[in-house]
């Protein structure tokens, strides 16, 4: 899918109208953050939408609102504008509850000055009885108000059909496949402002996604799509992962669960680590994370301009790193710098690497010719000190890639040995960046 020929529908309005509900039921699924307290929305939301056989980038914008002159607010309105002036279409929301403000009306004046197809959408309107609400919009001298209600699904069917009408001529090749496949879905995860949204905006070369000195800039979890060397991926920005006693911020609380959710939707997982920091305890606890959601994972050490510069030697940071992440040391580490851009394209041929690796099958026959020679001179211990004596092995399935030791008992390994066994496996047959499962049956 070539995603820049696209055409863009770019959602704007101020904050708590209901942007991020009508993006999520446009897109049929739940991706920008929902919630009843203002300023949910930080970055620029973005997802493909489909409606009579038409394709389209929808934008979620950052709400904007009066007298707040904080720098987040100035990025989030400067992004907003931004996407505004590269749409096809723009949709104005407005909230049906209450009176339209004189904030709303110079914000509407402005976007009509971009010469851009324009939809004034009425949100809230629930009831049929409270359509008379909308005589206070006719103040904007649009012809037609498009009365909605995104949270209960009414009247969605008619803006759909008029969005579709104000898109742009589809050209034939425009939506031609690059790839039959979907994208690679790629999920950046780590804590408080390791740089993974800057990571993300090198990626895209542009800045897609808010960054700033102030931890927990990002709330959602932000998907971008990109196109590198014919192949589209999607790069998931989640908001900074920690334990929930160390936060009381309900919305932040929120992001953090679509992160973890993200880390189980993913194809593979890009772990974000500080150079400059040993691994803490939430690094830990995110490694635990992407481990036992079986997905591969790759760790990307930032900031090394700043290590460079002090002659660290990258094998001594590798044992520092796996000295506290050892459980998943299968992961490949690649350093690099989010604001020099050094080695970031990288990280998108190892999540392929690591990807491929953990769909690899090893046929039951070389498996069992293997497990023959390695198990005569390393014989499986079980926890209760016994020896497994296992009659045939196979492979059940992929990513991870999971093995089933048919034997006389089915007490479970000692974890050394099943560690040990995992990276003999990874060794023998080639296995990079993914996790292996082991398990047990009576034969």
């Amino acid at each position: 899918m070539k995603i820049k020929k696209l055409p863009r529908v770019v959602i704007l309005g101020y904050p708590n109208v209901g942007k991020s509900t009508l993006f999520n039921r446009i897109l049929g699924q739940k991706k920008a953050l929902v919630h009843s307290l203002p300023g949910m929305t930080r970055d620029l939301i973005t997802g493909v939408a489909r409606v009579e056989n038409r394709e389209f980038l929808l934008v979620d914008t950052g709400g904007f609102a009066d007298g707040q002159v904080d720098p987040i607010t100035a990025k989030v309105r400067d992004k907003a504008w931004e996407a505004a002036g590269k749409a096809n279409v723009l949709i104005f929301l407005v909230d049906g509850k209450r009176p339209l403000t004189p904030g709303e009306e110079e914000l509407f004046v402005r976007l009509k000055k971009l010469n851009r197809p324009t939809l004034v959408v009425v949100n809230k309107i629930d009831t049929p009885e409270s359509e008379p609400d909308l005589s206070d919009y006719y103040r904007l001298g649009e012809k037609e108000l498009i009365a909605i209600s995104a949270e209960h699904k009414l009247n969605l069917g008619y803006l759909k059909e008029k969005i579709v009408e104000l898109l742009p001529v589809q050209p034939e090749e425009s939506y031609e496949s690059e790839s039959s496949s979907r994208p690679l879905r790629i999920a950046i995860v780590g804590r408080i402002n390791v740089g993974k949204s800057s990571l993300v905006n090198r990626l895209c070369g542009q800045e897609r996604l808010l960054v700033s000195e102030i931890p927990g800039t990002t709330r959602d979890s932000v998907d971008t799509l990109i196109t590198r060397n014919n192949k589209v991926y999607c790069l998931v920005d989640t908001a900074g992962i920690r334990k929930f006693s160390g936060t009381k911020d309900s919305r932040e609380k929120a992001g953090i669960i679509r992160a973890q959710r993200n880390i189980e939707e993913a194809d593979v997982i890009c772990l974000i680590l500080d150079i400059q920091e040993f691994p803490t305890r939430q690094d830990a606890h995110i490694a635990s994370l992407a481990y036992r959601s079986g997905k591969p994972l790759i760790i990307a050490l930032n900031k090394w301009d700043l290590a460079e510069k002090s002659r660290v030697n990258p094998l001594e940071v590798k044992k520092h790193i796996f000295t506290r992440l050892n459980f998943v040391d299968y992961a490949p580490l690649i350093f690099v710098s989010a604001l020099t851009g050094q080695r970031v394209i990288k990280i998108l041929e190892l999540a392929e690497k690591v990807f491929q690796s953990a769909s690899r099958k090893v046929d039951t026959s070389t498996l069992n010719r293997f497990w023959g020679k390695f198990s005569r001179e390393y014989p499986p211990k079980t926890k209760d000190g016994s020896v497994l004596k296992v009659k045939y092995i196979m492979q059940k399935g992929v990513r991870p890639p999971s093995f089933v030791l048919f034997g006389h008992s089915r007490t479970p390994l000692l974890p050394s040995y099943e560690k040990f066994l995992a990276d003999v496996f990874c060794q023998q047959f080639g296995f990079v960046g993914t996790p292996i499962r082991f398990f047990l049956r009576k034969s």
